[in-house]
């Protein structure tokens, strides 16, 4: 079970405790219930040591779990619950028919607990990486209110609609990797094995290189040094970890999200998805019967990034005071105007859960517009760059080519 380093307050106190949970939001929990006030950076998940025991090495759990996994298993295990199969024998069917073996895995632990007489919620929240705090706090409201497979259908839908919105970004991000790539290479390739001989053709006739050529050949004879080359890579690497170590602290997440919000273009389509993220989320937590003060808790947690985050956890506090949701992300400034006025609707008619849907809705089609508007953008952006940098290479190559007729005269 997860062990959590806590640094609060208790009456008023400095206090540091390790806490033994199933989740961060079971952690926070658990503070609460002791009377311990914590900022959420201050509450860290103590990492494991990595044992090569080899007694207990096994191969099936270096895998993955990912999203379309999941929601293919709710999915089926809402139709086996709704068609009236036991319990038990839903997660054995599941068990033997799922392809990923550390899934096959887990359900198998959970089709144990289950037989032994525990609940399904409780049953998968020793297993984070597959059922996070939203899935088993859905799973235990539909327990609770004997509607599990349409809970389970929600999910379902929650997770397939997040799958596909994860890959609209990732193949609009496709393309300018792959083609940033081959610029690499082949911008390395011409510097390092093609300009150096045209050096030494002009060393032999006893010309000068055109500066342009020049500056190329500097460049070539940097990369071509052991001792610059691997300076240059070594600081490369030192750069990267620096940047991930930054990102870990609380306010180098904060600082590095509100700038990737505010990037031109990329941050709009953070912005959209954020959004669209947040409303489906939140929408499919309250409507399966979920406290608002532990979907806002959840959410948060799943935000992925520190600025929304931030706007969704005042929000929670203006809650916990007596508040409406709608004014707190306004004054965040964070979430777009018409979001925030969607949600205060939905605060105002009762029926917050439809509009979050409806402006999730909204806002994952207006991820889609923007992903195809910056694939548009970039598609031919990449081949300007593409073609200039081997233009100038190419450049480079002829411009001593004259000099050289002129030393052969």
């Amino acid at each position: 079970m997860p062990r959590f380093k806590v640094r609060g307050l208790q009456a008023g106190q400095p206090v540091r405790r390790t806490v033994v949970a199933n989740s961060l939001a079971d952690a926070r929990s658990r503070l609460r219930q002791e009377g311990i006030f914590a900022k959420p950076e201050d509450i860290q998940e103590e990492k494991p040591l990595i044992s090569f025991d080899k007694s207990s090495f096994d191969l099936s759990m270096m895998g993955s779990i990912d999203t379309r996994d999941k929601a293919v298993f709710s999915r089926q295990f809402a139709a086996l619950i709704n068609s009236g199969v036991s319990m038990v024998r839903s997660l054995t069917i599941m068990e033997e028919q799922t392809g990923n073996p550390k899934l096959k895995k887990y359900l198998k632990a959970i089709r144990s607990d289950v037989e032994a007489g525990k609940n399904l919620s409780d049953s998968i929240r020793p297993f984070p990486d597959a059922f996070d705090g939203l899935y088993c706090s859905m799973v235990q409201a539909g327990e609770v209110g004997g509607v599990l497979d349409e809970v389970l259908n929600r999910l379902a839908k929650l997770l397939e609609d997040m799958d596909r919105l994860q890959k609209q970004i990732k193949s609009a991000m496709t393309y300018p990797v792959v083609v940033t790539i081959l610029a690499t290479a082949i911008f390395l390739g011409m510097v390092l094995f093609i300009l150096p001989t045209f050096e030494s053709i002009y060393n032999d006739l006893g010309g000068e290189l055109p500066a342009f050529t020049q500056f190329f050949i500097n460049i070539s004879k940097f990369l071509r040094t052991p001792q610059y080359s691997l300076g240059l890579v070594g600081f490369l690497v030192a750069l990267f970890f620096a940047y991930q170590r930054f990102y870990r602290t609380p306010a180098g997440k904060e600082t590095i999200d509100a700038i990737a919000l505010k990037l031109p273009i990329f941050g709009d389509l953070i912005q959209k998805s954020a959004v669209a993220r947040f409303c489906r989320t939140f929408g499919a937590l309250t409507r399966s019967g979920v406290p608002v003060l532990t979907s806002l808790e959840i959410v948060r947690d799943t935000s992925g990034n520190q600025v929304v985050a931030n706007a969704i956890d005042a929000s929670r506090q203006a809650i916990s005071e007596g508040g409406q949701i709608a004014p707190a992300l306004d004054k965040a400034k964070v979430f777009p105007l018409m979001a925030v006025q969607m949600i205060s609707v939905g605060e105002e008619t009762g029926e917050l859960d439809a509009m979050l849907m409806k402006t999730a809705d909204f806002y994952e089609l207006e991820v889609e517009e923007a992903v195809r508007a910056l694939t548009s953008l970039i598609e031919p952006l990449m081949i300007v760059v593409l073609g200039g940098m081997v233009g100038c290479i190419i450049v480079a190559m002829y411009l001593p080519m004259f000099g050289v007729f002129d030393l052969v005269k």
